[in-house]
């Protein structure tokens, strides 16, 4: 790994925050308005979620529920509508129970430091670093993927992203770094030059406003880095969905309250062990595909008659639009209309 002088610490802070000024995404709502309920709902929002998807649902969410306050009252059904298609779920459930403690805990008092921050539930080192250093002017690296991605060509870090004991090597790295005066839009910047000249495939470091500070690249190893081993494959599991009518409207199961889409609304869903368990009930030919980040579900819709259970309903349309339904669920609908 490569150790920087001070007068390059100097010079890249510089060189970093004047491509900043001028071409960094200074536009996108969180970052107009540095309160931190507003960086907190983004940051949340933001993992494992792309920019563009992240910004119609943020511009409904805060036109919904502006304040702390307004999240922490709202019921937990409006926030899951409102976050209906971003998908994982327990980032949602995680933003009220933060927003419920500030309010209920805190009384509206907002930690100021990243360890303070990491009290609030569903808040881990990266959010924490980065609303204390754009809300609250911590000098503190935020240390996500794009911060591991542009660190590791530019110091030529070997360390493995994919094991947790790394983030400290990257963080103790980057430290020293951050730009004391400006230590916001520095992890900012950092953010837009790991989506923008340095993103993991096809990185444009010929023309990267930083590229003379790219060990990597310029030694012509930019491939190698990030270091990261592979992923697992997801765990494949076979389902059938229940699709059982009466009077125009579909029976729903209340998922339990734990695991996968816990408390959701869904077809009723039983696993199987292969395609032979609903030989001669099949509805459609091909199953619907689903992968979550561990599990990759294969469904396939069976019409049932069956005995009502306490936790199912039968819902209409209307009913659909007003529960916050799952993306799986929304494939299931979509096929069922395909297929019928």
């Amino acid at each position: 790994m490569e150790i920087w002088s001070e007068q390059t610490i100097k010079d890249f802070r510089r060189t970093l925050l004047d491509w900043y000024d001028q071409e960094g995404r200074a536009t996108l709502p969180w970052r107009l308005n540095h309160e931190p309920y507003r960086v907190l709902v983004s940051e949340i929002m933001l993992q494992q979620t792309q920019v563009d998807t992240v910004l119609p649902y943020y511009e409904r969410f805060m036109s919904d529920l502006p304040t702390v306050q307004d999240l922490a009252y709202a019921p937990e059904a409006q926030v899951l509508k409102l976050w209906e298609g971003l998908g994982y779920y327990s980032r949602a459930r995680n933003l009220q129970k933060a927003a419920r403690f500030i309010v209920d805990e805190l009384h509206g008092h907002w930690p100021e430091s990243a360890d303070d921050l990491q009290e609030l539930p569903g808040v881990g080192p990266y959010t924490s670093a980065a609303i204390a250093s754009i809300s609250f002017g911590e000098v503190v690296p935020a240390v996500d993927g794009n911060a591991y991605r542009v660190f590791s060509r530019l110091l030529k870090i070997d360390a493995d992203i994919a094991n947790t004991k790394s983030r400290k090597i990257f963080y103790d790295a980057i430290a020293p770094i951050v730009d004391i005066s400006r230590p916001g839009d520095f992890n900012q910047a950092i953010m837009d030059l790991g989506s923008s000249f340095m993103t993991a495939k096809n990185p444009d470091s010929q023309n990267s406003p930083v590229r003379e500070f790219n060990a990597a690249f310029r030694d012509d190893v930019e491939a190698k880095y990030p270091v990261k081993t592979k992923k697992q494959k997801p765990i494949k599991q076979m389902y059938m969905a229940t699709i059982s009518e009466s009077n125009d409207k579909l029976l729903f199961e209340k998922r339990p309250d734990t695991g996968l889409l816990a408390g959701f609304w869904t077809f009723p869903l039983i696993e199987i062990n292969s395609i032979d368990d609903i030989e001669g009930q099949q509805l459609n030919i091909k199953p619907i595909i689903h992968v979550f980040t561990h599990r990759r579900w294969e469904i396939w819709l069976v019409k049932q008659d069956v005995d009502l259970m306490p936790n199912q309903q039968y819902l209409s349309p209307d009913d659909w639009q007003r529960l916050s339904l799952p993306t799986v669920q929304h494939k299931l609908l979509k096929a069922l209309e395909a297929f019928q």
